[in-house]
Parts: C-alpha cells; structure tokens; sequence
C-alpha cells in the first residue's frame, strides 16, 4: 500500500499552493467590508492558509544568504511572525479588540505577504527563476 510521501523538492510548490489564495482572500479581506459572515469565513480560511504556508516554509531550507542552524535564513523571521500574529489576531478578534485584531492582520499582510513577497522575487531565489527565467 503506498502512503502519501512529499519530497523536499515539492515544498515550494506546496508553498506557492497556499500562499497565491491567501494572498488573493487577504486582499480581499482587506478591501471589502469588515465584520461580516462572510468576512469572518474568509477570515478563518485566510489565517488558516497562512499558518498552514508559515509551517511549510520551516521546513524549507534557505537558499540565499546566512544560515542559521545549517537551514534557516531571516525570511524565517517572518515565518515565525505568521505564527504569532495569527492566534494573537483570532484572539483579539474573539475577544472583540478589534483595533488589535486590524493591526496583526494588517502587519501580517505587509509583513508576510508583501515584504517575503518582495524578496522571493531578488536574483538568486526561487520565484525570480520561475518568473524571469
């Protein structure tokens, strides 16, 4: 009986999978009105997708840059962000701080999204050979 086996070489797609939708729902999120049903469901499927994509990207190896630990770079750093601002923006949504809940998820956009976005696309990275060949 065969399993499901992933390889590392299957991470980055694994990666791009969930990260181009939760790129596309925060856009969203943060475009259209705030507090309904609907924004709410998004909501949770988008910090879903984020911590889901923030866990992949540890298991991820740097390619560029110092390594910490023989495998971490600093674009980690912002993975670790994703994992801490995501709970802490559910919480602060639940408990109806809703001043906080907007300032993690708005840092996590630009954080994790926008500025990890940037830098995947500097010469020497993954996303700029698939892009610019």
């Amino acid at each position: 009986r065969k399993g499901f086996t992933l390889s590392y070489m299957q991470l980055p797609y694994l990666h791009l999978g969930t990260l181009a939708p939760a790129f596309i729902l925060g856009t969203y999120l943060l475009i259209n009105r705030k507090g309904t049903p609907a924004h709410q469901l998004l909501g949770k499927l988008y910090m879903g997708l984020m911590l889901f994509t923030a866990t992949v990207t540890l298991f991820m190896e740097a390619q560029v840059g110092p390594l910490f630990l023989n495998h971490f770079g600093y674009l980690h750093l912002l993975s670790l962000l994703v994992l801490r601002s995501v709970p802490l923006a559910y919480k602060a949504a639940r408990c109806g701080n809703i001043k906080a809940h907007k300032r993690h998820m708005i840092g996590l956009y630009i954080g994790a999204l926008l500025l990890a976005g940037g830098f995947t696309l500097m010469p020497g990275r993954l996303m700029n050979m698939w892009l610019f060949g």
